[in-house]
């Protein structure tokens, strides 16, 4: 079992059932042409990328009376090289592997793709000798987000918030909303406490020292090109000491695999990438039944009949 597995809440399988409904809202004609003669599938990845979404393909086939069996382990790097790579086996009645594959498949690519741009990304952090967070965002897939959030975490990036209740973030609508960021940060920590972090959307280094005096644990520089976003940083720690307030910094807004190097400068705490989960390339699967080859039957005389 995947060591990330223990993350999921036991709803996961719920989830994965009704998916399965989705799928096979009544008859199954394609299952009853298959029949129930127990088969071997085996899985392929046909192209380059991090094998993630283990404990979903796995209990997509619990559902269905299957079982499966893995060649790697969740979170290893798959390279086909053009060509493909037996990644597990799937055993059970033909028409209970066929009425799991679509959506375990789904699933699979889908959370491999996400794992994969966070490993890349994660990959060249370490390289430059950036030692700061590389986050997602809320950015994600109406009814996918827990798929695409554990894609985040084999992937070595960080998950962000999960959800509208795991940290405040008060974005322009907010401030705009309340008049001013001190009156949002005050009217957030009225109802948030002492165990909610606060968030701010920082357009302006004014912006981020409103938010610092305010009350705030993380500031966003929002929308800075690599150049401002230098030069902001290193004044607002200067604000940071000056006030002696312990403020994390995060860079975001419109930042990708290929600007990221850019904005991986001294200082920064936090940079968040909503195209972690955004446009971001699946990985290619595909599950085939073993072929059964009929040979030709033979006489008794041994001369094959045709």
């Amino acid at each position: 079992m995947s060591r990330h597995a223990a993350l999921l809440p036991t709803t996961f399988s719920r989830t994965i059932e009704d998916w399965l409904a989705e799928d096979i809202p009544s008859f199954d004609y394609g299952g009853y042409v298959v029949g129930n003669d127990d088969k071997v599938a085996t899985l392929f990845c046909k192209s380059d990328g991090v094998l993630a979404g283990v404990p979903f393909f796995d209990q997509v086939f619990q559902h269905t009376g299957c079982t499966v069996k893995w060649n790697f382990e969740e979170g290893a790097e798959i390279m086909p090289h053009g060509g493909k790579v037996a990644v597990a086996e799937v055993r059970g009645p033909a028409r209970r592997i066929l009425m799991g594959e679509r959506l375990a498949l789904n699933i699979l690519a889908r959370c491999s793709g996400v794992a994969s741009r966070a490993r890349r990304l994660r990959t060249l952090a370490d390289t430059l000798g950036f030692t700061g967070v590389i986050a997602g965002t809320r950015k994600t897939t109406p009814g996918f987000r827990l798929v695409e959030k554990y894609g985040m975490e084999v992937g070595g990036a960080d998950t962000h918030r999960m959800d509208l209740s795991t940290m405040v973030m008060l974005k322009d609508n907010h401030i705009w909303a309340t008049g001013s960021i001190t009156n949002a940060v005050k009217s957030a920590r009225s109802v948030a406490g002492f165990s909610v972090k606060i968030e701010v959307e920082c357009q302006s280094e004014q912006d981020a020292y409103e938010a610092i005096d305010a009350g705030a644990d993380i500031v966003m520089l929002d929308n800075f090109t690599p150049d401002t976003l230098r030069l902001a940083v290193s004044n607002v720690k200067t604000k940071c000491q000056s006030t002696r307030n312990n403020v994390l910094i995060e860079a975001s807004g419109g930042i990708t695999e290929n600007t990221a190097a850019l904005y991986m400068l001294p200082g920064i705490d936090i940079i968040s990438f909503g195209t972690m989960t955004q446009s971001v390339p699946h990985v290619d699967f595909s599950l085939k039944i073993a072929h059964e080859t009929s040979e030709p039957a033979l006489s008794t005389n041994g001369v094959c009949d045709f």
